[in-house]
């Protein structure tokens, strides 16, 4: 395969995700979804065009390990990068058991069920199982971010997401050298998880603040977005070496850069950072979320249509068994607050999208295993029917559940109003410019609409008062868009001839100091409240 043949396939299956991404947003379909479905649509439409770039300038090299080896690290890296340790800390009951326990009974379910229904050999049934148990990062976190959900549910769909891809990995491996060798051991494979779990996560800890220490002491963005991306293959690489985890490696150095090595960057490491990251996850997405519509065989499903069905039932009662036992059991151990309500355990069965990492197991097995060809096609069906039918309607469910961010956060809703009574109050000194409202009748309204602006701002600051993550996290954001405004109106000055370079870059450290002093001052106030 040439080099310019694989150019020109990725130039066409970015060109198709840019299109398909435009159509998405103009009919709200969530862009994985619908990448998976315009996928699904070019491979069983079999235009002359499609299937010579398909099948023609198909590159050799992207195979299922080239999926777990390039593509997951970053995404996984991406995904872990913007999650608030605190909040995780917080929640870790409910994701460690989900991603965990969780992930080993929807394989027990899924697999004795499939081998009860469809005569799979228990081993190979069980192997399906370890596959299609994880919910997919990839497919999650791109659902999660359109989903208007509480923030902390988001959070703990998104964590488990992450964490339990591990699990499933290892469930996997343990169970393929099971049929291979033709000897399983549940004391050998318990020894086996706990080491490739808890190695992966040493590893992924020491890179991770490794890399925070080393870019502390240096403030050049180009160089440490460089050094955050050899840390997620690295990571990775190492722990696949060792024999441990490197899926919980990576998510784990990305959880510590994004956390604490952060803290060390500036501002515009910060925001290039961050840009950089989000369009590396909008690239691989679009490239694999297309693959996975046109790997799809329609033939082998409608072939094997009872055995897919019995497949994708097996799989949503393991998850939903899963789900409802274990969410009661992670709400004994936490505290009345912190209680994963019915309703949300809802949407964490219905939200548990399966995507590119099960299509890569199975593809990853070897024609030679027994049952090779059935346990790919009822992974091709479960994947399928989990990001078409399950992402489609994930957000009508939220909305019939009644629980949008907007009915679970205090501060959004607030926020909200406050919003709407400034928009009211400004619009009020519209008609008094414009003659239409008599002075004494602004008067009036006026002082009315201030008390309400009054009210909202007291009902706010008490609010932050009592979560000082909520200020952190604001102060955060908001020093990120000035910075990005900031170094913006700079790089003009500099291309127009205003200033040189070196003025435009002490400007930029300068004005990012005073906003560092002021953000520290702000944080102190709201908690010495």
């Amino acid at each position: 395969m040439s080099a310019s043949s694989t150019v020109e396939f990725l130039m066409w299956l970015l060109i198709a995700a840019s299109v398909i991404a435009l159509l998405a947003i103009r009919s709200r379909v969530p862009y994985m979804v619908a990448l998976v479905m315009g996928g699904l649509l070019l491979g069983s439409l079999r235009l002359p065009i499609v299937q010579t770039v398909y099948q023609v300038h198909r590159p050799d090299w992207l195979t299922p390990e080239v999926i777990l080896i390039f593509f997951l690290p970053l995404l996984l890296f991406e995904g872990s990068l913007k999650i608030n340790l605190r909040q995780l800390a917080e929640n870790v009951t409910p994701i460690a058991i989900l991603a965990t326990v969780g992930v080993v009974l929807t394989t027990l379910v899924a697999g004795y069920l499939v081998h009860w229904l469809v005569g799979l050999p228990l081993l190979v049934a069980l192997l399906f199982g370890a596959i299609i148990s994880a919910t997919d990062p990839i497919a999650v976190l791109g659902i999660a971010k359109e989903m208007a959900v509480s923030k902390r549910l988001s959070l703990i769909l998104e964590g488990e997401s992450l964490f339990n891809d591990g699990t499933a990995v290892v469930l996997f491996q343990i169970l393929l050298a099971g049929i291979l060798t033709g000897s399983f051991s549940l004391a050998t494979g318990v020894a086996q998880f706990l080491e490739s779990v808890l190695g992966g996560a040493a590893i992924g800890v020491v890179f991770g603040y490794l890399m925070g220490a080393f870019t502390a002491r240096i403030d050049e963005p180009q160089i440490e977005i460089t050094l955050t991306t050899i840390v997620a293959y690295s990571s990775y690489l190492i722990a696949h070496h060792f024999h441990v985890s490197g899926v919980i490696a990576t998510v784990m150095a990305g959880l510590v850069v994004g956390n604490l090595g952060a803290r060390g960057m500036s501002s515009r490491t910060r925001v290039a950072l961050w840009s950089f990251w989000e369009y590396v996850s909008f690239v691989i997405n679009s490239i694999l979320f297309l693959l996975i519509g046109m790997e799809v065989r329609i033939d082998n499903l409608l072939h094997e249509w009872r055995g897919v069905a019995f497949a994708i039932g097996a799989v949503l009662l393991g998850r939903a068994l899963a789900v409802y036992s274990l969410s009661g059991l992670a709400n004994v151990f936490s505290g009345f607050s912190r209680r994963i309500p019915i309703r949300w355990q809802h949407v964490l069965v219905w939200g548990g999208l399966h995507g590119a990492l099960s299509l890569a197991l199975a593809l990853s097995l070897s024609p030679g295993i027994a049952y090779q060809e059935r346990v790919l096609t009822f992974t091709f069906g479960v994947v399928a029917c989990s990001m078409i039918v399950q992402g489609l309607s994930i957000k009508e469910l939220i909305r019939r559940l009644g629980i949008s961010a907007a009915s679970e956060d205090e501060a959004d809703r607030v926020r909200a109003h406050q919003i709407a009574v400034s928009a009211a109050r400004s619009e009020l000194d519209e008609l008094l410019k414009s003659h239409l409202l008599s002075f004494p009748v602004y008067e009036k309204l006026r002082r009315e609409v201030d008390a309400s602006l009054e009210t909202l701002r007291e009902q706010i600051s008490d609010i932050y008062s009592r979560d000082s993550g909520r200020v952190e996290s604001e102060l955060q954001t908001a020093k990120i868009r000035l910075m990005t405004a900031q170094k913006s109106s700079i790089e003009e000055a500099v291309r127009d001839g205003l200033i040189s370079p070196q003025t435009g870059a002490r400007l930029v450290d300068a004005t990012e100091s005073q906003f560092d002093q002021l953000a520290a001052k702000v944080l102190k106030d709201s908690n010495s409240k």
